[in-house]
C-alpha cells in the first residue's frame, strides 16, 4: 500500500505543507518513522521528538506545524486523523470469501452474500448471517443467532443461542457472548441455579475485545447500544445495559442489572456493583469501585493515591483506627457540650 502526500491530504481533508508527490508507504511513531512513513503528534508529551523526526510527513495541529522537520499535514484533530490513516494502511490479511469445506452450517441457517466462513466454524439452526460477514476459524454460533451485515468474528469466538448483533460489529478472539449470568438462589447451604431465559442484543458499530464475557439476561436481555467499545478481559453481567458510545477498558467489570448511560468511560480495573444506574457522561477512574448510583455526569474515583509502601502501611493502620477515633471524638464533643 502506498499513497502520495497529496492523496493522503485529500482523504483527510488536511492542509498540506510540503511536496504533494512524496510517496508514503506506512505509519510509524515520531521516533521510529522514516522518510516513507507518516507520523502524528497528538500528545504534548512527545513534542520534543518532533523537530528531530525523520518522518516523511507528520499529522499535526496548526500550532505545531512550524516545528515539523519534513512535510506537515495540518488538521483540527491529529489523533482522529491518525486513526483514519491507520485504516488506510491496515495490513491485516484479507479473508477468503466463501465457506470452508470443514465448516458445519445448519440447513436452516441463512447466509448473506460475500460471507467468509473459515475452517471449523459451526453455525447453528435458524441463524441469520448478514452480507459481508467474516467468521474466523473455530468460531461457534449457536442456534437462533442473528448477525447484521459486515460483522467480523475473529477466531475462537463463541456465541450462545439467541444473540443478536447489529451491523459492523467486531468481536475478538476468545470472547464469549450469551453465557449464563451468575444467578443462583441459596437454600440450606446449597445453591439452586436460576435459568437464564433472556438473550443478548448488541447494536451497530460495536467493538468487543479479546477474552471478554457478556452474559445473557436472566429475564429480558443484556443490551449493548450502538458505538460501544469494550476492551479485553471485561465482564458484563446479566441484564446490564451499556449506553451508546460508552467505553470499558481492560479488566473492568459491571455486575447484574446495572444501567450505564451514554458516552461514559470505565477505566481499567474499575468495578461497578449491581442494580445501579449511572448517568450519561460519567467517567470512572482506574481501579475505582462504584457502589452507589450516580445521577450527575462527571469524573468519579475511589481508593488512595500512590505512595511509598511504608507510608501506605502507616495510612492503612490509621484507617483501621478511624472507627475508634470517631467514637472518642463523639465522646469529647458530648463532654464539651456538657461543660458549655
Amino acid at each position: 500500500m502506498q499513497l502520495s502526500l497529496g492523496e493522503l491530504a485529500q482523504r483527510l481533508g488536511a492542509e498540506l505543507i510540503g511536496d504533494a508527490d512524496t510517496v508514503i508507504r506506512g505509519v510509524n511513531t515520531l521516533k521510529d518513522a522514516t522518510a516513507t512513513d507518516v507520523s502524528f503528534l497528538a500528545n504534548s508529551s512527545y513534542r520534543s521528538q518532533l523537530p528531530d523526526s525523520n518522518a516523511g510527513a507528520v499529522i499535526v495541529s496548526a500550532k505545531e506545524a512550524a516545528d515539523v522537520r519534513g512535510a506537515a499535514l495540518v488538521v483540527a484533530n491529529p489523533y482522529l486523523s491518525f486513526a483514519l490513516v491507520t485504516q488506510m494502511f491496515d495490513n491485516r490479511p484479507q479473508p477468503v470469501r466463501g465457506i470452508h469445506p470443514s465448516a458445519v452450517v445448519a440447513a436452516s441457517a441463512t447466509l448473506g452474500d460475500d460471507v467468509c466462513i473459515a475452517a471449523n466454524v459451526v453455525i447453528g439452526e435458524h441463524c441469520v448471517i448478514g452480507d459481508g460477514c467474516e467468521i474466523g476459524a473455530n468460531t461457534v454460533i449457536s442456534d437462533h443467532c442473528v448477525l447484521g451485515r459486515d460483522c467480523c468474528l475473529r477466531a475462537n469466538v463463541t456465541l450462545y443461542h439467541d444473540v443478536v448483533l447489529g451491523e459492523r460489529v467486531q468481536v475478538h478472539s476468545g470472547t464469549v457472548i450469551g453465557a449464563d449470568g451468575f444467578g443462583f438462589a441459596p437454600d440450606k447451604g446449597r445453591w439452586h441455579k436460576i435459568a437464564q431465559l433472556g438473550g443478548v442484543r448488541i447494536g451497530n458499530d460495536v467493538d468487543i475485545g479479546a477474552n471478554t464475557c457478556i452474559d445473557r439476561g436472566a429475564l429480558g436481555n443484556t443490551t449493548i447500544e450502538d458505538h460501544v467499545i469494550v476492551d479485553n478481559l471485561v465482564q458484563v453481567a446479566h441484564n446490564v445495559r451499556l449506553g451508546e458510545g460508552t467505553a470499558m477498558a481492560g479488566n473492568s467489570g459491571v455486575a447484574g442489572s446495572t444501567t450505564i448511560g451514554k458516552h461514559c468511560t470505565i477505566a481499567g480495573g474499575a468495578g461497578i456493583a449491581g442494580h445501579l444506574a449511572l448517568a450519561d457522561g460519567v467517567h470512572v477512574a482506574a481501579m475505582t469501585l462504584i457502589s452507589k448510583s450516580i445521577s450527575e455526569s462527571g469524573a468519579y474515583a475511589t481508593g488512595t493515591a500512590q505512595m511509598p509502601m511504608q507510608e501506605w502501611r502507616r495510612s492503612a493502620t490509621r484507617f483501621r483506627q478511624l472507627d475508634s477515633m470517631a467514637k472518642r471524638l463523639q465522646q469529647l464533643e458530648k463532654s464539651h457540650e456538657g461543660k458549655a
